[in-house]
């Protein structure tokens, strides 16, 4: 039976402790996620979920759990219910979706509230730096920067007063001219900042141009430093399960290519989709070669001498994590996922290594 789930049992006892002026402990967003579906992610089916709940019962959380760091704590506030039309202009797709108890839940996905990608959902923008004073020893600060195999330092008064960085390249600068400083006062140079609700591509032009962005949150302290290896970090994660599901989409093709005619491809598409012709086997679409795989008669014509439930039911699974890529959760996928992708992947170079396929 599909069934919209009740709210998460926490929530309307938030909702009793505010109306009656208790204080309601803040939670980050990894646990407020976990109340939920058990799940480290804001996929777009569950953030619109959660956020139907919360407008239903009309809370909020400050800062918005979507647009910050996962590890980052928000608090809760009351706010106006917001009105829920039975088709309101801004729904994207009603899903059926099952959770880890077996439950079906009917979920009206809806728009991201802030779909930008901000820098303060990265974990080094939520991690406060390493810093020295102005009158710290150059001793000091190039101890910290060994130590930490850091390549620059702030150079702070407070945690809202930067004065300056400290780097390997302005001291070097100071030592090829023949200077002798002692104190970091003597080598420091001007920094660069972002804003914590900066867009990640705003932040990648001054990471570029100075190598580093010190980042500074909405009350104006300094909470993270974003270098360039960082932003490498982050295109990886971005970027992998993308370039895994290519190569597992290219094996698949070859393997479809050299075993079955344009009839037998034709022969899987979905009777529904008039418009679309297939031609060759990049024309299916994943649940496609699912499909023509499945048959028992096309498996046999594969001459493979592998179990067809187990190869299809990875298959499923990549199927599966295919639509949560495709739908680009900026979290990132789960690492059981990722690490589904990567074996996959592995499995099909080595059939292709072997000349099994």
């Amino acid at each position: 039976m599909t069934y919209v789930s009740p709210h998460n049992e926490r929530l309307p006892s938030i909702v009793t402790a505010l109306n009656n002026g208790e204080a309601v402990p803040p939670v980050t967003v990894r646990t407020f996620l976990d109340w939920f579906f058990g799940t480290q992610r804001r996929g777009r089916w569950i953030v619109g979920y959660i956020r139907d709940q919360l407008n239903e019962l009309g809370l909020r959380t400050v800062p918005d759990f979507e647009s910050t760091y996962l590890g980052a704590e928000i608090k809760f506030e009351l706010a106006a219910p917001e009105p829920q039309p039975d088709v309101p202009p801004h729904v994207e797709a009603t899903e059926t979706v099952t959770i880890s108890d077996h439950t079906e839940v009917r979920v009206i996905t809806v728009a991201f509230d802030d779909p930008t990608y901000r820098i303060s959902k990265l974990a080094a923008a939520n991690r406060r730096p390493v810093t020295v004073r102005p009158d710290s020893s150059l001793t000091e600060a190039a101890t910290l920067m060994m130590a930490n195999d850091f390549s620059q330092l702030p150079v702070v008064t407070t945690e809202r007063d930067v004065k300056g960085t400290v780097s390997w390249k302005s001291i070097g600068t100071r030592l090829a001219l023949g200077q002798a400083p002692q104190w970091v006062r003597d080598v420091m140079e001007s920094h660069a900042e972002v804003s914590a609700d900066a867009s990640l591509f705003t932040a990648i032009r001054v990471v570029v141009e100075h190598d580093y962005a010190l980042v500074r949150s909405a009350d104006q302290r300094i909470v993270g430093i974003i270098t360039t290896s960082d932003l490498s970090l982050q295109f990886q994660q971005l970027s992998e399960p993308f370039l895994l599901l290519g190569e597992i989409e290219n094996h698949i093709r070859r393997i479809l290519s050299s075993h079955f005619s344009r009839a037998d491809l034709a022969s899987v598409k979905d009777p529904a989709d008039d418009e679309r012709s297939v031609e060759a086997a990049s024309d299916l679409t994943f649940g496609e070669y699912q499909r023509l795989l499945e048959a028992p008669a096309n498996w046999t014509k594969l001459n493979l001498n592998l179990d067809r439930s187990v190869f299809i039911g990875q298959l499923e699974k990549v199927r599966g994590i295919r639509n949560d890529v495709m739908h680009f959760d900026p979290d990132g996928i789960e690492d059981d996922a990722l690490e589904v992708l990567r074996d996959f992947a592995r499995f099909l170079r080595l059939l292709k290594k072997v000349k099994a396929t």
